[in-house]
This record gives C-alpha cells, structure tokens and sequence, in this order.
C-alpha cells in the first residue's frame, strides 16, 4: 500500500466516501491543585506516605547496620518514641521530699550541725591554753567536757603503765523484808575484761568507762581520799553512778532490793618483769579503799536499772 493511501479508519460521509475525521476532543489542561487534578488527595497523600514510609525504614535500617560496622552506638530515638514520665534524675535525696519534710530535714541537719560546732569548741577550750573566753566561762567548758569527753595525752607518755588496777565495788543493800544486807567484793574490771576478750570490736564503753572514771578519782582527790574542789565532788558521783548501774545488772542481792551506799577500792597488782630481767619488784596486791558513798533515791531508782 502507498503511504499515501487514505486511512481505512478515516470517517466517511453518508454516501460512503471518505471525509475529514472529526475533531478530536482537547485534553484538560493540568492542574495539580486544582479539583479536576487525576487522582483523589486521599490516594495521592497514601501513596506519598508509603513511599516516606518505606524510605524511613530502609534508611534507618542502613544506618543501625552503619553504626553496628562502625562500632558507635546508635543515636536515640526521636522524642515522640519516648515514655510519656521520665523520671528527672535531680530530685533525689532531699530533693526527692515534700517542701515540709524538706523543712524538717533542713531544721534537723542545723541543729545536728550547731550541736557539733559547740561540742568541738568546748574540747578545744577545755585543752588550749588559758585565755579570756576559758576564764570567764570555765565552770561551764568543764561540766560540758568532763568526765565523760576528758582528753589527755598519756598515749603518748613515756612511761607506760606497769600495774594492772582492778576497780571493786560493794555495796548495803535494803532487803524487801527492811533489813540491810552487804554484799560481797564485785570485780567490775574483771566483767570489762571478760567482754573485751576474744572480741575483735569491743565498745568504747567497756575499755575506757571505769578506767577513766577511777583515774579521774585518783587525779581529784588527796592521798587519805578527800576530794579536792568540784571536779573532786563530780568524778565521785560518776564513779558512784557506774558501780550502782553495774551491781544492779549483775548482782543479784542488789536486783532484789534497793542500794542505800557503796563502797569502792582498787587493787593493784605490779607485771613481773621478765624472766631474763633482773628487776625485782613487788607480787603482793596493794589495795586503796574509799569511804562509803550514800547512794541517794535518784542514782538508786532513777532509771540506772
């Protein structure tokens, strides 16, 4: 066929011969915002998100895999993937309380601390030299300091103790029936001794109570045992409060009466010398005996039992 035959599909008029073809229809004009676009903004926002989606993915994916390789942590993930709480890592402690404990917290932690701050000025006066604030207030840095926080330097002393002191007690003991026992010598050093032994973290109180209390005795009374002044009267009363305490715990005379006096003495014995030594020192115990101390109704029943 020629190229330049007539069309077979060419329109033809009514008497069959070939016409001119109709016009064809024009197409819409384009306009992507427009409400004749093709295509519904559902499907369009569909299709665009699938495809965000599906990218988002890949991509995060390569970049785990990266930071794996890499041997980096991975970044976090983004703030709307997070927990809806998270605990704020500053309140803690104190913090962590209502504003009213954190009141009396506060108020605790002050007092606590003012306390501290006047105990250690009251031990500082007590063993600083003599100036104008321990003169003027000297009666009041002693009751505070002694007996029980008294500092001394006998560690280091160049002549350590060679005697072993044993601190006994006795005591008149008003029986239920209204008579007077006496009991028997109680060793009170032997009981700090006998829980001392064997104990690898013996308290405070059990190696140091009764040895400072009888040297604050020794220190504040004469040779025929008058004491001397107020500190004389003081390490009386405390030494007389520790021996009431302690027969009341262990004795069982006075557990079944009521103490009306006490008596204490000390017995001294000298360490031998070693063998090798040729010193010679007395093996004899030598014994100091106080007067009587009256026990009155607060030391016996005011709560030392």
């Amino acid at each position: 066929m020629d190229a330049y035959d007539e069309d077979p599909r060419a329109a033809r008029g009514p008497d069959g011969s070939a016409g001119a073809r109709p016009p064809e229809k024009p197409e819409a004009p384009e306009n992507p915002g427009g409400p004749e676009s093709s295509g519904t903004p559902e499907s369009s926002a569909t299709s665009e998100g699938s495809d965000h989606e599906s990218t988002g993915q890949e991509s995060t994916g390569q970049e785990s895999a990266g930071h794996e390789l890499s041997g980096q942590e991975p970044p976090e993930p983004p703030s709307h993937q997070l927990p809806a709480t998270v605990p704020d890592p500053a309140r803690r402690g104190l913090a962590a309380l209502s504003p009213r404990y954190q009141a009396v917290a506060a108020l605790a932690v002050a007092v606590i601390g003012v306390g501290v701050g006047v105990h250690l000025l009251m031990v500082f006066l007590s063993l600083a030299p003599q100036n104008t604030v321990s003169k003027q207030h000297g009666k009041a840095v002693e009751a505070w300091v002694f007996p029980e926080f008294e500092q001394n330097w006998k560690l280091f002393a160049p002549n350590p103790l060679q005697q072993n002191i044993a601190v006994q007690v006795r005591a008149d003991v008003r029986m239920k029936d209204g008579s007077v026992r006496t009991t028997g010598w109680t060793d009170l050093s032997a009981q700090d001794g006998a829980a001392i032994k064997g104990n690898p973290a013996p308290s405070h109180t059990q190696q140091n109570e009764l040895r400072r209390a009888w040297d604050f005795v020794t220190a504040t009374h004469t040779a025929d045992n008058r004491p001397v002044g107020m500190r004389g009267a003081l390490s009386e009363e405390y030494l007389r409060r520790i021996a009431v305490m302690r027969l009341y715990r262990t004795d069982p005379t006075s557990r079944t009466g009521i103490i009306q006096r006490v008596q204490v003495r000390s017995r001294t014995i000298n360490v031998q010398p070693p063998s090798w030594s040729g010193e010679q020192v007395p093996d004899k115990p030598v014994y100091r005996m106080l007067p009587w101390w009256t026990v009155s109704a607060v030391e016996a029943a005011g709560g030392v039992r």
